[in-house]
């Protein structure tokens, strides 16, 4: 009897991926400011508009070994946007752009991820922006992992990707085709819990 149970726990075992066995979970090391959330938009053309979330949240799977299997999950505070001008931050905040009083949370669910190289990949997923969700892609590139000075084993990754405003119901029709558009850039290290 103790050898059919032990069998058959190692059959269910080895029915069990390897990714579900070695991948790590992460959490975002929002605490040490060693993640960022930011853009860069045109403004009119003329020059650029760089600009950060400072709230947010989130972690990460992640396998060396078995890189398909990662994931990403983060939730900012839209309100937390910061573009070191007052007057312009409570305009973007606004219904105008980013009704951050009616939709508080930006939302980034991955659905996938597709390798490329050592190191690097496609992460796809659902980003949600002004109640609206659209599918992406963003290329990543792990930046290093390994021990800190103080215990923890740490994973940080940076990518960066295009969006459409409008896809988000931000209607920027009044303003040159080159604002239509901004690239999020996204970098961060994650402790390995």
């Amino acid at each position: 009897m103790l050898k059919k149970t032990a069998l058959a726990t190692l059959a269910a075992a080895a029915l069990i991926p390897l990714s579900q066995a070695q991948a790590a979970d992460y959490v975002i090391d929002t605490e040490g400011q060693h993640a960022f959330v930011q853009f860069k938009i045109s403004h009119l053309g003329f020059s650029y508009i760089l600009g950060s979330f400072e709230t947010f949240e989130g972690g990460f799977s992640y396998d060396p070994e078995n890189p398909e299997a990662s994931s990403v999950e983060m939730e900012v505070q839209v309100d937390s946007l910061n573009t070191n001008h007052a007057e312009r931050d409570r305009h973007i905040l606004s219904d105008d752009f980013l009704g951050a009083d009616g939709f508080p949370t930006a939302t980034f669910v991955s659905t996938g991820f597709e390798p490329s190289g050592e190191g690097e990949g496609v992460l796809s997923g659902e980003l949600t922006l002004k109640g609206e969700t659209q599918a992406i892609e963003m290329p990543v590139t792990l930046l290093g992992e390994g021990d800190d000075p103080w215990g923890n084993y740490r994973a940080g990754f940076e990518g960066s990707t295009t969006l459409t405003l409008g896809d988000y119901g931000i209607d920027m029709s009044a303003f040159p085709e080159a604002m239509h558009e901004l690239e999020l850039y996204v970098t961060f290290e994650g402790i390995r819990q």
